[in-house]
C-alpha cells in the first residue's frame, strides 16, 4: 500500500528510491513493485538511464482519495502508543511517508495522540500480555483455514479439536477466538490455547456472519450466565447516578412511580452477594423483591446495628 501511494505521489520511482523511502531493501522494493503488477495494478518498468517504474496512464487507487480527516482517523485507530506492535509501528511509519505532505503532520500526531492502558487502577502489573499463539490464530482467520487446536479448560483438562476460526476479540486484558466447531459456535480464551496448528482445509464460514454481532450475542449470554438473579427496586432520583456507578451494565432503569421514585432492575450472582452490594445504598434504594434479598438486607442491618449501634 505504501509503495503504491509513493508511486502515485512521485509518478515515477526507482527501486532504490522506494527502498530508501520505506526503509526496506532494494530486493524487497523490486519484489513489491512486481507484486503490484501481478495484482493487476497497471505499473510498468522502463530500463536504462532515467528508467524506473511508472503507472500506466496515471492510474490511481481509491486510497489516494483519503481526506485529511480520514487519514487522521486511520492513524488514530491504528496507532495507540502502548498497543501498537513493532510491526504495526513500522507499517505506519512507512505508510505516513507515502501520504500527501499536507496530511503527514496530522497523521503522525494522531498516531501518538492516545495511549491504551489496560492496567486496572491500583495494579502495577501490565495485564494485557499477548498470548503466545495469537499470531498463528490471527493468520488462520485472515487466510480462512481450519486449525487443529489444543486447549486447556478451567479444570486443567487438555483436549484437541479442529476448529473453524471466524474472528478474534480483545476484551479488557483477555483475547478470545470465536469459531465454529462440530458442536456449534464456540469461544476460546487464547491464553488457554496450548497449541495451534493451521491446516490447509478452508474454514466453513456461516452465511452473513458478522464478528461484532456474534460477539455481542456471546457477551450478552455470558453476562446473563454470570448474573442470573434479577431484583426489583425503587430508587430516589438523585440515587440513579450512584447506581450506575455501582452496577454499570447490570442496572436497568424503568419508569417513575406515583411517589416520584424510579423503578430499577439490578442483576447479580446470588441473593446474599447482591444484598451485600445494596446494603450501603439504603439511603436511595428500596428493594421490592424477591423476598430473599429483603431478608438478607434485614439480617445485614441487624448485624450492623448490633456491632456498631453503641452500648
Amino acid at each position: 500500500m505504501a509503495t503504491l501511494l509513493f508511486l502515485q505521489q512521485r509518478e515515477q520511482v526507482t527501486a532504490a528510491e522506494v527502498a530508501r523511502e520505506l526503509e526496506v531493501s532494494e530486493r524487497t522494493a523490486r519484489r513489491d513493485l512486481d507484486a503490484l503488477a501481478v495484482a493487476g495494478v497497471p505499473v510498468y518498468s522502463m530500463q536504462g538511464r532515467g528508467g524506473g517504474w511508472r503507472l500506466v496512464g496515471g492510474a490511481r487507487t481509491d486510497l489516494s482519495g483519503l481526506t485529511a480527516s480520514e487519514a487522521r482517523a486511520l492513524f488514530l485507530v491504528a496507532g495507540p502508543a502502548s498497543a501498537a506492535t513493532p510491526a504495526v509501528k513500522a507499517a505506519l511509519r512507512k505508510l505516513v511517508r507515502a501520504l500527501p505532505e499536507t496530511f503527514r503532520d496530522d497523521a503522525e500526531a494522531a498516531s501518538s495522540s492516545s495511549v491504551v492502558d489496560v492496567r486496572r487502577w491500583g495494579s502495577s502489573r501490565a495485564e494485557h500480555v499477548l498470548p503466545r499463539h495469537l499470531d498463528e490464530l490471527q493468520d488462520a482467520v485472515i487466510r480462512g483455514v481450519q486449525v487443529r487446536l489444543g486447549y486447556v479448560d478451567r479444570a486443567g483438562t487438555e483436549t484437541q479439536r479442529t476448529v473453524h476460526p471466524l474472528g478474534i476479540v480483545s476484551k479488557g486484558p483477555s483475547w478470545y477466538l470465536v469459531c465454529d466447531t462440530e458442536a456449534g459456535r464456540r469461544t476460546f480464551r487464547i491464553d488457554r490455547v496450548s497449541s495451534a496448528r493451521p491446516t490447509d482445509d478452508p474454514v466453513r464460514r456461516p452465511d452473513h456472519f458478522d464478528l461484532a454481532d456474534s460477539w455481542r450475542e456471546i457477551a450478552d449470554e455470558v453476562d446473563r450466565a454470570r448474573t442470573p438473579l434479577a431484583i426489583q427496586a425503587v430508587c430516589a432520583p438523585d440515587g440513579i447516578d450512584v447506581l450506575r456507578i455501582a452496577f454499570g451494565g447490570r442496572l436497568e432503569v424503568g419508569g417513575s412511580t406515583t411517589d416520584g421514585r424510579i423503578e430499577v432492575v439490578i442483576r447479580g450472582r446470588d441473593e446474599r452477594m447482591l444484598a451485600g452490594e445494596l446494603a450501603g445504598l439504603v439511603d436511595w434504594v428500596e428493594v421490592t423483591g424477591p423476598q430473599g434479598v429483603r431478608d438478607h438486607l434485614a439480617s445485614i442491618g441487624q448485624v450492623l446495628a448490633e456491632r456498631y449501634g453503641g452500648p
